[in-house]
């Protein structure tokens, strides 16, 4: 039941996103373009005209969100895991929010849509650190909520800011949090599985690898609807779901 609910909650969100495309496209030449146009954004040649710039990379972007509605409707069992019911619930929608800015970005290859398509990786990205800062620090909810809004604030202003630099922070956060929690959190979490964060970050390092390749153009046939990026993001939306596995295994 629980997949079928996500499958119909990701559809009515496609939907949803298709008709908003819709009311102010598909001309996109009207909005300032994305900074990534300089480097081609990735081996997917842009359909000229179309409602979806970039489909490969656009239509597997829904990846995320179909592992962010499906960790929401996994928060009503939260209750006796340490990752509550309010952590999961925003931790789907950060994985939803991706999701959504990377349609965004492949289908308009805007400016706007390049700043919606980093916004959901750096709310996730401050949530993984910040959670492992709880864990290994023992905060109360209360600064953890304050310290995570400073890191998410402080990166999202960076990425108003200075754009470019927005691939390179987000590796780093991740680095940082996935140290963090391994080295220092994890010793301190009953009932979680290693090898679910291991599987994780070995996904996420696959993921990286074929976007460099991807990027690079190592590996790029620009008409073929088979992208590298678009595997990134399918192994990125996996590691997103291990990586709530592996929380959600820990007791209160």
């Amino acid at each position: 039941m629980r997949g079928a609910i996500m499958v119909v909650l990701t559809v009515l969100t496609a939907v949803l996103i298709w008709w908003v495309l819709i009311q102010i496209g598909p001309d996109w030449r009207g909005f300032t373009p994305a900074t990534c146009l300089s480097t081609h954004c990735f081996c997917e040649r842009p359909q000229g005209g179309a409602l979806l710039l970039q489909p490969a990379n656009a239509l597997s972007s829904l990846g995320f969100v179909a592992v962010g509605w499906w960790i929401i409707l996994g928060a009503t069992g939260a209750r006796t895991r340490a990752l509550g019911g309010a952590a999961t619930l925003w931790f789907g929608f950060t994985a939803i929010v991706i999701g959504v800015g990377s349609v965004l970005l492949h289908a308009t290859l805007t400016l706007w849509g390049q700043f919606a398509d980093v916004l959901g990786m750096y709310l996730l990205g401050s949530f993984t650190l910040v959670w492992a800062v709880m864990r290994w620090r023992t905060l109360r909810p209360a600064l953890g909520i304050a310290l995570y809004i400073v890191v998410a604030g402080g990166l999202i202003a960076l990425l108003w800011l200075v754009p470019d630099t927005r691939r390179w922070v987000f590796a780093v956060v991740l680095g940082v949090a996935i140290a963090v929690e391994w080295t220092l959190a994890r010793p301190m979490r009953r009932g979680v599985r290693g090898g679910l964060l291991l599987a994780a970050v070995a996904a996420n390092a696959a993921a990286f690898g074929i976007w460099i390749a991807d990027q690079t153009r190592l590996l790029c046939a620009p008409d073929s609807f088979v992208q590298g990026h678009a595997v990134w993001h399918l192994l990125g939306a996996a590691a997103v779901a291990l990586s709530y596995v592996y929380y959600a295994g820990e007791r209160r």
